[in-house]
């Protein structure tokens, strides 16, 4: 890329980052306790995202979208995130709308990828994982069973991240022919209720609507099918890495909020006569937090830049996820501490966000599983699972 070229780019990509804290200063802490002493979803927060473009940062602009790089999507992520703000109600729709994109037929994607841009279609949520399976997602027990026109899909599954009143479409991957073999459906969510879709939400520790889904003889026009049949762990496969990328991205923004968080309160925060920020005790560890958030960034922007030229990048996608989430778990335990009791108040926001950003050690992929990967694929050394 030409000089002016990266010039043009880094420019717009301030003016996207300018823009996401402009809309996000709007909803404030304040905002957010609310929302999580109810369990509530931020419904106006979505919207606000939905208007601006930015949930549409990854559809093409002839199907209404923003058409944007994923470096920008990737900025998005980490903006919300370091604003205080929590991505994680929505963001599934950035990369679960990729399967469609890459791999649905010319007239599912002229059919549902613009209502999903407008935001009249919500395609946020993602069955995969089962109560039985867990990670182990070729060992599917949900089936989808061919009746004429239709799938009869009968099973179960978990952890998938549903607020009805927001979504409306889910992607889900259920098993068409042998166990090894599955498909990928696109479902109407708003069906559920006593026409074979149950929902049971799990509470948890932190706001993140998630829920049980079950299937009962659910009938799924085969044109919902996405691809080809038996096609479904490759197409699912093929979407990870934005996934892994995006979610990395979060954690960066969130170790950047809790860092900011500390270094503030270090300042502030006289104790024997003296800033706290002043004693070495306490400036080591946010230092050490920064570093490590800064290396996380790099490993991040690498792997957003290899999806981009169509390169090959599970191993930094993979990287970015598990660097990015120690660091902003590293961050969130510094910044718990710095705080001392105080970050234990529901006012500071401390604890929330510590709560939040804990998530991604174990989602959407664990820490081990990662590592398991890289062993295997990049180092050579024998397949443990």
């Amino acid at each position: 890329m030409a000089q002016a070229e990266r010039s043009a780019a880094n420019e717009d990509l301030a003016q996207i980052r300018e823009s996401v804290r402009a809309l996000c200063a709007k909803f404030p802490g304040e905002y957010w306790r609310a929302l999580d002493r109810e369990r509530a979803y931020p419904t106006e927060f979505v919207a606000a995202l939905t208007q601006a473009g930015f949930l549409a940062a990854l559809i093409p602009e002839e199907y209404g979208g923003s058409g944007l790089s994923m470096t920008a999507a990737a900025a998005i992520m980490e903006e919300i995130q370091a604003s205080g703000c929590n991505g994680a109600a929505c963001h599934a729709q950035m990369y679960t709308m990729g399967t469609l994109l890459r791999h649905g037929s010319a007239a599912q994607k002229a059919r549902w990828l613009p209502a999903i841009a407008s935001g009249e279609l919500r395609l946020q949520a993602f069955g995969v994982t089962e109560p039985t399976s867990g990670s182990d997602t070729l060992n599917l027990r949900t089936t989808a069973v061919r009746e004429g026109d239709h799938y009869v899909i009968n099973g179960q599954k978990i952890w998938t991240s549903l607020r009805l009143v927001a979504a409306s479409r889910g992607v889900v991957r259920a098993r068409s022919r042998r166990r090894s073999e599955c498909s990928v459906f696109l479902v109407d969510m708003r069906l559920a209720q006593g026409t074979g879709i149950s929902i049971s939400p799990i509470r948890t520790m932190m706001n993140h609507a998630t829920t049980e889904l079950f299937f009962d003889d659910l009938r799924v026009p085969a044109e919902n099918l996405i691809g080809e049949e038996g096609q479904g762990f490759r197409y699912i496969l093929s979407g990870m890495n934005a996934e892994r990328i995006l979610i990395a991205a979060e954690c960066i923004g969130d170790a950047k909020w809790f860092i900011a968080k500390a270094t503030g309160y270090a300042k502030e925060r006289i104790v024997f006569g003296r800033p706290i920020g002043q004693n070495q005790g306490v400036q080591f560890p946010i230092a050490r937090a920064y570093a490590q958030m800064r290396a996380a960034e790099l490993m991040v922007g690498a792997a957003a830049a290899l999806y981009e030229a169509g390169r090959e990048c599970g191993a930094e996608a993979n990287m970015a996820k598990l660097l990015a989430a120690d660091a902003s778990w590293a961050a969130a335990d510094m910044c718990l501490q710095t705080h001392g009791g105080f970050g234990f108040a529901e006012e500071f926001d401390v604890e929330r966000k510590f709560r939040e950003t804990r998530l991604y050690q174990t989602a959407p992929i664990s820490t081990n599983l990662i590592l398991s990967y890289l062993a295997e694929h990049v180092l050579g050394l024998p397949r443990s699972y």
